[in-house]
């Protein structure tokens, strides 16, 4: 196996990943789905959570080494990025959705300084759209963000779209296609689903939920 079918076997060892094709999930965008992956499960299980840690690092390593800090994304990418920023023995600060009603009012929490080169660590990419106004805001604080690494990325041709048009560089542990032809291997779902799957991911806006 590749990197990101290991990885991506690892997240079905974890459960982290459902698919359900026949009766497809309904995410908040009201897009109907025949996967839902939650990679907080992986958080649960130490060994996989280890390997995984170890895999967003070397990517960062190896992608990034000009990193000056690292910025997690609130909620579920705080906790992978602050476990790689422990590894890398960089400084780290994460970002909230939107600044807090309380207190300071601060959106981005932990110290940095203008002008750092920082990474953001994310878990899932979708579109891109949330994900990309985080980098919104730490440039704004006068970050200079220079990539993002996340566990998973579905492939959508928007998400490429949006950040090739932000100038970002971005790598992922894994991906849809790879996971559901892993999927297929492992006998997780039907091989003759494999191709119905994968065309899912071309416009799953205006997917139906029938196969």
């Amino acid at each position: 196996m590749n990197d990101a079918k290991v990885v991506a076997d690892k997240l079905l060892q974890a459960q982290a990943v459902k698919l359900s094709p026949r009766e497809p999930f309904t995410w908040a965008s009201g897009w109907k789905s025949p996967i839902y992956c939650d990679n907080r499960r992986v958080l649960s299980f130490p060994y996989i959570r280890d390997y995984i840690k170890s895999e967003m690092c070397n990517v960062v390593f190896e992608k990034f080494p000009e990193a000056d800090l690292l910025a997690g994304v609130a909620t579920a990418g705080i906790a992978w990025g602050a476990m790689a920023a422990d590894q890398l023995k960089l400084p780290y600060i994460y970002v909230r959705p939107k600044p807090k009603e309380h207190g300071l009012g601060n959106q981005i929490e932990g110290y940095f300084e203008k002008g750092q080169k920082t990474v953001v660590i994310e878990d899932l990419v979708s579109t891109g759209k949330s994900s990309l106004q985080v980098v919104d805001v730490l440039r704004e604080a006068g970050l200079d963000v220079i990539g993002m690494v996340s566990i998973f990325t579905y492939q959508f041709p928007v998400s490429a779209e949006a950040f090739e048009k932000a100038g970002l560089a971005y790598y992922s542990l894994t991906d849809y296609p790879t996971l559901i032809e892993l999927a297929a291997e492992k006998q997780v779902v039907p091989a003759e689903d494999q191709e119905l799957l994968l065309k899912w991911r071309e416009n799953p806006s205006a997917w139906t939920g029938v196969l």
